[in-house]
């Protein structure tokens, strides 16, 4: 095998900025030795471009252009959306809803609430990541204020039922938001449509340059207001001041517009190939699948190697494979990833989780590579694991008793 070759199956984290992107960006990067007067003609087409790039992003939605307030990337609108509609929504009630499995910019920020007095309800998954609707309904009380539920989860791409939320939203008059930044640009997420009223997303989720966000905000039924969270010259309409970043914005609106293009073709293609990673590793032995199998993203798919690692797995790739194991790095110690305890996993499994995560630039070969790599790394992994030659042999590990020497 190649080992030079660098096989990127972290689209998840980050994606590559495609290069039309770039080009795009090129002409706002400012040369500082330009006169005065260009200086200011540049003040002229900045306003312009930024215009345009906000309707770039709001047609990739099928919103309205003054419904996008430009941020420094989802974490921060995950915190001006949950924040202002706290401080703004305060009188009405102080009750928030929101799930297990979030992003952590939407579980630190409910934490920080829950400080100031907000009441918090975490919502439990099933084993496919998917929240129980009834339960969702029940949890509703007089001061609930806001739902909060992310549109496709980061680790499993498990897709949520956004409609019919949406419906239960409307019918006790609550606001719903929705972390939208897995799938704004790579599947069709249109928030007017299923009664999403905020909506946090990325550029550099979608192909964009990074340091660049966007949250929708409903001006007209229901007119939804935010308590600025970063005090100024009251840009963006008033919640969110701050010199705006010009080369980003440009380069998230070309972004969005490739998006709108060639997201169709872009999700059958790799949806292909993540189903041939999906069946190849398959074949190996006590191999499963996380999350949901149907209403799931296209790109993405979570397996655990059962009594295999995920962080030493990914060890044996030589660094030149690029995913995600399902431990984060905590402190001294490898926790097992918060989603997939909520799904139930065993801390085994857990652990033994690899995420890949396709994109417009992976091609068949790679997809070819990775499974020739994991299938060796597992294999690799469990001839030398006393462990899986002791589940071979028939052995219930949940009745051994291990010794501390």
């Amino acid at each position: 095998m190649d080992r030079k070759r660098m096989i990127y199956l972290d689209n998840n984290a980050t994606t590559p900025t495609d290069p039309r992107v770039v080009e795009a960006m090129l002409p706002f990067s400012m040369n500082t030795r330009q006169c005065q007067a260009a200086i200011t003609l540049f003040g002229w087409v900045a306003e312009e471009a930024v215009d345009y790039a906000r309707e770039q992003i709001a047609n990739l939605i099928e919103v309205d252009s003054k419904e996008i307030i430009f941020t420094s990337g989802a974490t921060e609108s995950d915190n001006l959306g949950l924040k202002g509609v706290f401080e703004m929504y305060r009188r009405k009630g102080n009750h928030i809803i929101t799930v297990k499995t979030e992003h952590k910019a939407i579980l630190d920020t409910c934490d920080h609430l829950e400080k100031l007095g907000a009441e918090i309800t975490y919502l439990e998954v099933n084993r496919e990541g998917l929240i129980d609707l009834t339960e969702l309904e029940a949890a509703i009380k007089p001061n609930t204020i806001l739902i909060s539920v992310m549109w496709a989860n980061n680790e499993t791409g498990t897709i949520q039922d956004m409609k019919t939320i949406g419906d239960i939203c409307a019918k006790h008059g609550v606001l719903f938001m929705s972390d939208a930044t897995q799938a704004v640009g790579k599947i069709p997420v249109k928030p007017k449509k299923v009664g999403v009223h905020i909506m946090a997303f990325s550029s550099h989720k979608m192909y964009g340059p990074k340091g660049v966000g966007a949250l929708y905000v409903s001006r007209k039924n229901p007119r939804v207001k935010l308590t600025a969270q970063m005090d100024g010259g009251g840009h963006e309409r008033g919640m969110r001041s701050g010199t705006l970043n010009v080369p980003g914005i440009v380069g998230f609106g070309k972004a969005a517009e490739i998006a709108k293009n060639e997201m169709t073709q872009d999700a059958e293609r790799v949806s292909k190939l993540r189903d041939k990673l999906e069946t190849e590793l398959s074949k190996l032995e006590e191999v499963y699948l996380n999350g949901a199998k149907q209403s799931r993203m296209p790109h993405v798919t979570n397996l655990s190697f059962k009594h295999v690692e995920g962080e030493g797995l990914m060890m044996t790739f030589n660094q030149n494979i690029a995913v995600s194991s399902g431990s984060a790095c905590t402190s001294a110690s490898l926790e097992p990833s918060y989603v997939l305890v909520a799904l139930g996993l065993g801390d085994d499994l857990a652990h033994s989780s690899i995420r890949f995560s396709l994109g417009r630039f992976t091609t068949e070969e790679d997809v070819d590579y990775a499974i020739q790599a994991v299938a060796q790394g597992v294999n690799h992994m469990r001839d030398l694991s006393p462990i899986w030659e002791m589940y071979k042999e028939g052995i219930d590990l949940n009745t051994v008793t291990w010794s501390e020497h």
